[in-house]
């Protein structure tokens, strides 16, 4: 169970293809799905014996469509045919550790919680997928498929598989391979506006906003400002720490040591009082870009704009 459903389809695909042999499967294997089915057939087809082999697997996939009715899957749950694999993929969602069902769960079988990574964990989780496939990838290629694609694992994982279909074992991921084969631009895109804002580079900054005025299906202003908030959220915090070697710097701010040039690049054109000021406007062009007294204001004004409040 939980918000990432990542972990929840790897485990159960592992199950499914695993526990019975090709031979096994026909009689005794059953995928159901939650919106298909009620509890009591779930629990009726868990009761059942295998048929020539030890065990029987029955996987319930999409169970948070079950949420109403969950709970009844308590009683089987104290009592469970142990014979039946029984596997319930509730994703997105957690079933209530007050209740019946998961006291039940955590007596007689097993309670996985697959929990949503905060996205300045995306990047590392990158490094560890590809590692054993003997793959590496560059900080700026693993942050620029985090910006592009968020903290989804599965779209993100989607993408990676592409590349090791595409490029030799041992290579390392570069921003160009990015482009190449995802089509995320390596140098107009929100990690290289934040660099140009943070350098005060102005010429850099509007050359890439305008490129996302042109593009802005695939630069939306939200997630500009958003990713820029963050950015200042944590110069600010840069700002109040006593120790601000890049070990410390990197720790406290939860980065990627390779970034913490850039924070300090940051922090010398950006002094504390500054950055107040521009989160400050940042959170009113995040109600503009969300059309609140914007006034039908394209959003590539929108950003122009905030780019000179940003650097007055």
């Amino acid at each position: 169970m939980g918000e990432e459903p990542y972990y929840i389809d790897k485990i159960s695909d592992f199950i499914e293809a695993t526990v019975l042999n090709e031979e096994e499967r026909g009689f005794n294997q059953m995928i159901l799905y939650g919106r298909d089915v009620s509890v009591e057939d779930v629990v009726g087809n868990a009761k059942r014996f295998p048929m020539m082999a030890e065990h029987q697997v029955v996987i319930v996939k999409e169970a948070q469509d079950l949420s109403r009715t969950i709970e009844k899957l308590a009683s089987y749950a104290d009592n469970p045919q142990t014979s039946t694999v029984l596997v319930i993929n509730y994703k997105y969602k957690k079933i209530d550790k007050r209740k019946a069902l998961y006291k039940a769960l955590k007596k007689t079988g097993v309670v996985y919680e697959s929990k949503k990574l905060y996205e300045n964990q995306v990047a590392d989780w990158i490094r560890r997928i590809l590692s054993p496939k003997k793959y590496t990838i560059s900080p700026k290629a693993a942050q620029m498929l985090v910006e592009f694609l968020g903290t989804d694992l599965s779209k993100i994982n989607n993408e990676l598989e592409k590349l090791q279909i595409i490029l030799p074992e041992g290579t390392q991921i570069s921003p160009d391979h990015i482009e190449e084969n995802i089509g995320i631009s390596k140098d107009y895109n929100n990690f290289e506006l934040r660099k140009a804002i943070g350098e005060r580079n102005t010429v850099k900054a509007y050359k890439i906003v305008n490129y996302f005025a042109d593009n802005p299906k695939d630069n939306p202003m939200v997630v500009t400002v958003s990713l820029l908030f963050n950015f200042f959220s944590q110069l600010l915090h840069f700002h109040g720490l006593k120790d601000k070697s890049p070990r410390s710097v990197a720790s406290a701010l939860r980065i990627n040591p390779y970034f913490v040039n850039e924070y300090i690049s940051a922090a010398r054109n950006f002094p504390m009082r500054k950055v107040s000021a521009v989160v400050s406007t940042l959170r009113e062009f995040d109600v503009k870009s969300k059309g609140v007294g914007s006034n039908a204001v394209p959003q590539g004004d929108l950003l122009k704009e905030l780019l000179v409040r940003i650097f007055n």
